[in-house]
């Protein structure tokens, strides 16, 4: 396919006045996560990916801990997955992704970041039709045709496989992730992921321009404010 590999997620800023937002972000997504398939993250390879992430972004072991000790209990917040989707400045797509303890307030909420930003909250499938939704792996390495026919052997779904400047960057649909992520691992022993994310990758961006890139900065900052907002997806290409 040829695409180069981007993330289009906005990554939260890791300022210091900034860590507890971070840290509160990765333990609920760390209790969502460890809550529905298990604690060990040997037997639970999305929380296994989940925590490798959380460490390289330098949140703390007891933060960690703590949200698989919540999760063990049984008890505790009942979060489900809320995903909003709507066009913002300049018309490009936007997909907001929630875990929520009440949906009808985090609606409000990020319906209010919308209109703040005169942009447009949509209905549930608006825009992820023009998304696709993936698994991304990324590793150093140089062999694509090795990586794939291991991928291939396991029966895994590949939807594409890149090779540049020694890093290899594998997409698969969302529900091959464990497979493929497991498939990696038979073949070639334990990888350190540069990339290892379930992401919604546009299919084409759009151009967002002039006073359109002020309002966009100023929707994904408000949305990035929400304590329920976990991801934040887009399509918009800045031509500042």
């Amino acid at each position: 396919m040829g695409r180069a590999f981007q993330n289009r997620k906005e990554s939260m800023a890791k300022t210091a006045d900034a860590k507890t937002k971070v840290y509160s972000k990765y333990g609920r997504e760390i209790y969502v996560c460890a809550k529905a398939g298990g604690i060990d993250p040997e037997g639970n390879l999305a929380l296994r990916g989940l925590i490798e992430r959380a460490k390289k972004d330098q949140v703390p072991s007891h933060v960690i801990d703590k949200a698989l000790d919540k999760a063990k209990g049984g008890g505790g917040e009942d979060y489900s997955l809320a995903r909003y989707e709507g066009f913002g400045p300049g018309s490009c797509m936007v997909i907001v992704e929630c875990l929520t303890d009440n949906p009808n307030r985090t609606f409000g909420d990020v319906r209010a970041c919308f209109n703040k930003a005169k942009s447009k909250l949509g209905t549930p499938g608006s825009v992820s039709h023009m998304f696709d939704h993936c698994a991304i792996l990324a590793f150093e390495g140089s062999d694509e045709e090795a990586v794939l026919e291991a991928l291939m052997e396991a029966d895994v779904d590949v939807t594409d496989i890149e090779s540049e400047t020694d890093r290899i960057t594998v997409f698969a649909p969302h529900t091959e992730y464990a497979k493929t992520k497991q498939a990696l691992a038979e073949a070639f022993g334990e990888l350190d992921f540069e990339a290892d994310e379930i992401q919604f990758l546009p299919q084409t961006t759009t151009p967002v321009v002039g006073d359109d890139v002020a309002m966009l900065d100023k929707l994904l900052a408000t949305l990035n404010d929400l304590d329920d907002v976990q991801n934040i997806y887009h399509s918009a290409e800045r031509q500042d």
